[in-house]
């Protein structure tokens, strides 16, 4: 789908398949040249109770005489929108156009131009977005859309304010898009070796740096915790590595750990069979660094990030890890390995000591880690641990501007006294309670040495039930964060 903006004077006379008009609260389409007609129509879809202008509100009108268009869609929208208004009568447009034989439309933007500009975008991805790869569908059944365009009244310098935006947004759908696409593949089809692949694909079209290490290489750094998880299983364990340069060689990166577990069964710590089938997302945390990077190549701001994915699956056979066992980390930490279902932070813990070689400006992980913190947050937040508060404060806003918020979590050495053992340097599990809390805990032990931030997105990465999905998140977060440290 393309996405434009264009600078009208009479946006009603414009000759579309579809012209979709958002209606606030309490107001007309006042402010342009041509909207006397298009009053006057609002007034009467009043006074008939056709149409109210409530947040979401959709209605439908076949060749109406206000407009040179086929077709005329009312939204409406709150009195003063937020961002949230704005991306929920997007969707709800979105939705409305979703089945009808419309291949362009024109959205017209009596005010809002740079938030439009900034959610066109993302909203009609969203709902446009539909898993097909291993599916039978009919062409017939392909929506229509093939152009979104934005008709603006303003000045040149407020058009290209909002098309630099527009690109911005239309590169971060393209990443969110990706990333739900690689969650949402069955695991046979996405394994460690298919995740390599799509980063080296990715490097190769964006003219990126990429460096897939195999077993023998991870043996050679000490890979001891990541390499216990993938003992288990016939599909080789990669560890992928990914740079953008968008900044001078001595600038410290930033670097993206992802969590690529593309199966987990437990291990010898068997999960239940019901509802496992939504562990082929146990690798959303990997899924994301991509589609951050896919974005980031596109938008390409000036700062340096090294993505660092660790990707293996979790198995039961008979040269699986057991509970007992104990292994030595790439920090020379030996590691109690109590349950091997908590086998995310073992792969992460070498792939964070992998970080610091680049002397980094900060880290953030990304991982489908614990089934507390969907306990704790539910499916709105993810959840943030980390001692910096500055850090913090950053992905925070990050989180709201992007409007996908997380929630800082304590981080305290307190609860990491859960976590010691009489046989290693530390446990991989401390327990149920503040399960989600042990767990960054003991990602802390291998992340001193820099600036370091863990999310824990296992509630927030895919939704269950009939919307079963990846939803591409925290892909929004981190991409808003990157660009703001470019800034």
């Amino acid at each position: 789908m393309k996405f434009s903006i264009s600078a009208v004077k009479k946006p009603l006379q414009a000759k579309t398949d579809a012209l979709v008009v958002f209606v606030a609260e309490g107001r007309g389409a006042s402010g342009l040249a041509d909207a006397d007609a298009l009053d006057d129509l609002l007034a009467q879809l009043a006074v008939d109770g056709d149409f109210k202008a409530k947040p979401g509100s959709t209605l439908l009108l076949h060749r109406p005489a206000a407009v040179a268009a086929r077709r005329l869609l009312l939204v409406g929208l709150a009195a003063k929108p937020d961002l949230r208004d704005w991306k929920k009568a997007l969707q709800a447009a979105a939705a409305a156009l979703k089945p009808l034989p419309v291949a362009q439309a024109h959205l017209l933007a009596m005010h809002g131009l740079d938030t439009l500009a900034e959610w066109v975008p993302t909203a009609f991805s969203e709902v446009f977005y539909r898993y097909d790869t291993t599916r039978t569908v009919d062409a017939k059944d392909q929506p229509a859309l093939e152009s979104v365009q934005i008709c603006a009244v303003g000045s040149e310098v407020a058009l290209g304010h909002a098309r630099a935006a527009l690109e911005r947004a239309d590169a971060l759908a393209v990443g969110v898009r990706l990333t739900r696409e690689l969650a949402n593949l069955p695991p046979n089809y996405c394994t460690p070796t298919y995740l390599a692949q799509t980063a080296q694909k990715m490097a190769k079209h964006h003219d990126l740096r990429c460096k897939v290490l195999g077993r023998p290489e991870m043996e050679k750094l000490g890979m001891g915790a990541f390499l216990a998880v993938a003992q288990g299983s016939v599909q080789p364990p990669r560890f992928i590595v990914l740079e953008y340069q968008g900044a001078g060689k001595k600038d410290a990166p930033h670097v993206l750990v992802g969590k690529g577990v593309t199966f987990d069964t437990g291990g010898i710590s068997l999960k239940p069979g019901p509802e496992m089938d939504e562990m082929k997302f146990d690798m959303a945390g990997a899924a994301s660094v991509l589609g951050a990077f896919e974005a980031i190549a596109r938008i390409k701001p000036k700062l340096n990030v090294i993505g660092l994915i660790a990707a293996t699956e979790n198995m039961p056979d008979g040269g699986a890890v057991k509970p007992g066992d104990v292994v030595t980390s790439m920090s020379g930490q030996t590691i109690e390995i109590l349950n091997t279902d908590a086998e995310g932070r073992l792969i992460l813990c070498d792939a964070l000591t992998y970080a610091t070689r680049y002397k980094p400006a900060s880290v953030v992980d990304i991982a489908t880690l614990t089934g507390a913190c969907v306990i704790a947050l539910g499916k709105v937040n993810s959840g943030l641990f980390t001692t910096d508060d500055a850090l913090a404060q950053s992905l925070l806003d990050a989180g709201r501007a992007s409007l996908d918020p997380c929630w800082r979590m304590p981080l305290e050495e307190d609860y990491a006294e859960a976590l010691k053992s009489n046989f290693a340097d530390v446990a991989n599990i401390g327990g149920r309670p503040a399960g989600a809390v042990t767990a960054a805990c003991f990602l802390w032990r291998f992340a001193k040495d820099y600036r370091w931030a863990h999310l824990d997105i296992a509630g927030t990465s895919w939704n269950s039930g009939a919307n079963k999905g990846a939803t591409g998140r925290p892909v929004p977060l981190l991409v808003r964060y990157l660009l703001a440290q470019a800034q």
